[in-house]
Formats: C-alpha cells, sequence, structure tokens
C-alpha cells in the first residue's frame, strides 16, 4: 500500500510558442511597478530586447549574472536592485539567472518571474545556491520560488547545440533523483519518467536539426516536468558532488551534470529498482545509465570529468566533502565506493553492460 505526501508548489505557468508576449500581463498579475530584468552577459542583448517590451514597467537591466552564483555577484545585483527601487524581478536565460534572481528574492522577498532560456528547471524550485570561500552552500526557501514561469520555446531556438545537450543531461539529472528520493510520490515520478522522455527524445532531433520547433518545444516541455520534480524533492548524490564540482573546484555546471549522471546512476542502480524500471521505460533500453553516457557522447557532450578541470590530486577532496555532510541518498557512500565513481568519471569509462 502506497504511503506518501505531495505539496504542489504555488506558481502559475504560462507554456508556448510567443508566450513572451504575456510578460507585461504578468508583471501587472503580480501587482508590481518595477522590475529589474537580470541576465549574463551573453544574454544582455536580449534582456535589453525585454526591458523595451516592459516600457514604464522596467527598473533596467542587470547583466551580470555568473555560474553558481558567487555570494560577491549576489551582493552587486542586491545593490544594483535597492539602487533602482525594484519591487520585482525578471530571470531570462538559465540557472545563473534564476539562482542569481533567487540571491536576491532571499534577501528582500520580491518576486520572480522566470523567464527560462536553457534547460536547466532552476525555475521550478524554491533551491537556492551560492558559493563564498571556496564552497558552494544551497537551501530551501519558499521565498525564491518563481512565481511565475513563462516558458517560450522560440527563446530556445538560438540555444547552441552543445549546451542544449549539456542543459538537456542537466534536467534528466533532476528526474533520475526524484525518482529515488526518500520523499518522492506517484506524482512525482509520473513526471519524472515523462520528462525525462520528452528530453530524451528531443536531444537527438536538436542535434540533427537545432531549429526544429517541435524538438525545442518538447524539450522545453521537459525541461519543466524534470526542474518540478526537483522542486518538490530531496536531493541525493549526484547533485552533492556536483554542488562540489561547481562549487569547489568551479567546473562548469550543466557540463559537469553530463559527466556525472550516468556514473551516480551506477552507483545506486542496486538499490532503486522502481526507479531503474520507470528509466527502462524512458529510454527503452535495459541499462539506462550506459545508455546515458552513450548517448551524452554521440550527441557531443563532454567525456569526462578531467576534460573539464579535475585531476586525480582532487578526488580525495571530493570524497572529504561528499561524506561529511551528505545529501540522502539510496545506497549508502562509503570512500571506497566514491572512489570508484569519481575515478570512472574522472577518465570518462565505459560502464559495463548489464
Amino acid at each position: 500500500m502506497k504511503e506518501f505526501r505531495y505539496e504542489a508548489l504555488p506558481m502559475r505557468v504560462t507554456f508556448g510558442a510567443g508566450s513572451l508576449k504575456t510578460l507585461p500581463e504578468e508583471v501587472r498579475a503580480l501587482g508590481l511597478r518595477r522590475v529589474l530584468v537580470l541576465a549574463t552577459p551573453f544574454q544582455e542583448d536580449l534582456a535589453w530586447t525585454i526591458s523595451r517590451q516592459l516600457g514604464e514597467l522596467s527598473a533596467g537591466v542587470h547583466a551580470e549574472a555568473e555560474m553558481h552564483v558567487p555570494i560577491e555577484s549576489a551582493h552587486r545585483a542586491r545593490d544594483a536592485a535597492r539602487a533602482a527601487d525594484a519591487d520585482g524581478y525578471v530571470a531570462v536565460g538559465g540557472g545563473s539567472t534564476t539562482g542569481l534572481g533567487k540571491a536576491i528574492a532571499l534577501e528582500f522577498g520580491a518576486p520572480i518571474i522566470a523567464v527560462p532560456t536553457t534547460y536547466a528547471g532552476s525555475e521550478m524550485t524554491p533551491i537556492w545556491g551560492l558559493t563564498a570561500d571556496g564552497e558552494k552552500k544551497t537551501g530551501r526557501d519558499p521565498r525564491v520560488l518563481p512565481a511565475s514561469v513563462i516558458y517560450d520555446p522560440e527563446l530556445t531556438l538560438t540555444l547552441p547545440v552543445g549546451m542544449s545537450v549539456t542543459s538537456g543531461f542537466n534536467a534528466i539529472a533532476h528526474a533520475v533523483e526524484a525518482l529515488y528520493a526518500p520523499d518522492g510520490s506517484p506524482v512525482i515520478s509520473l513526471m519524472a519518467e515523462e520528462g525525462a522522455r520528452a528530453m530524451l527524445n528531443a536531444l537527438p532531433k536538436i542535434v540533427k536539426n537545432p531549429a526544429h520547433g517541435e524538438a525545442r518545444s518538447d524539450a522545453l516541455y521537459g525541461a519543466w516536468l524534470c526542474g518540478a520534480t526537483l522542486g518538490a524533492t530531496t536531493m541525493s548524490l549526484h547533485h552533492k558532488l556536483c554542488h562540489i564540482l561547481g562549487g569547489t573546484f568551479n567546473l562548469p555546471h550543466a557540463e559537469t551534470h553530463t559527466v556525472v549522471l550516468p556514473y551516480a546512476l551506477n552507483y545506486n542502480a542496486g538499490h532503486a529498482p522502481d526507479a531503474i524500471a520507470a528509466l527502462q521505460r524512458a529510454t527503452g533500453v535495459q541499462n539506462p545509465a550506459r545508455h546515458l553516457r552513450e548517448l551524452g557522447v554521440d550527441l557531443g557532450g563532454p567525456h569526462s570529468l578531467r576534460e573539464l578541470g579535475l585531476t586525480d590530486d582532487d578526488i580525495d577532496r571530493v570524497i572529504e566533502l561528499a561524506t561529511h555532510h551528505p545529501y540522502a541518498n539510496p545506497r549508502p557512500l562509503t570512500a571506497t565506493g566514491l572512489r570508484g565513481l569519481l575515478t570512472a568519471a574522472l577518465n570518462g569509462d565505459a560502464l559495463p553492460s548489464p
């Protein structure tokens, strides 16, 4: 007999090609008068386009979002928000920009409207992260959950293929861990399986034709579902390792998720039979971990942590941090087990057949 608790997160989602045009309506619906548009330097032009679309509702643009949200970057953004007299924020972009919006909201409690242009999924969660003194710290706070999310697949048409692949695998990682989270539920498992299936089907089509509108829409749909599962469950070993690798060693976020995911799943596979069954249905293969590694490489994703900048000498430090404050995980964490996982991921070793 099933026993579970499910709590829906309070937010509104608008999905569809061209839905960016509803942004002024969303700003007004939230009772906001001046919103600061946040972006990375790479997407500053898009941020200014959106600022002009908002007209008098815009308090300007702050295009200084950085990967892993360094605390210094968060402080600059908070100062900019205060100087602009902003009462809300529009976060345009991926996880870095949404994370910056969350850092501001954590202090000021002002609403965020997220406009994702990648498949990161951060927009669907009340999870914040800040990097300080070489360590990435995370937490949950309802104040950082975006009040509204606008998913416009047209904004992802120019997302580079390589970034599409790694961002997509980042999303799949959320679904994978939700399938074996200790606080999962049948509702979340359905969303996770469907989200992973949608993303896995869409990515090869995007690699073949980056302008494939239906595939872009399917991928963004998958990202929404995968992100929602992350927001509703407890993170496990995969995310713990990626937080360490990003926050302490400054490895690139989505690329790190892409490499680590199959090895973390392989580590847990024997202790999560229901999760493996769901992933077998989503992938159509017997060994989902092996399939994810091969697919990531076939689609042009990174092969190993070594190519992302990790070294043999770093592994002991990763193990130390991973076991010091471990996340919940279906398989107990041991230094020996983690060393095997990390060494394989470091070298990009092939995973065994089932």
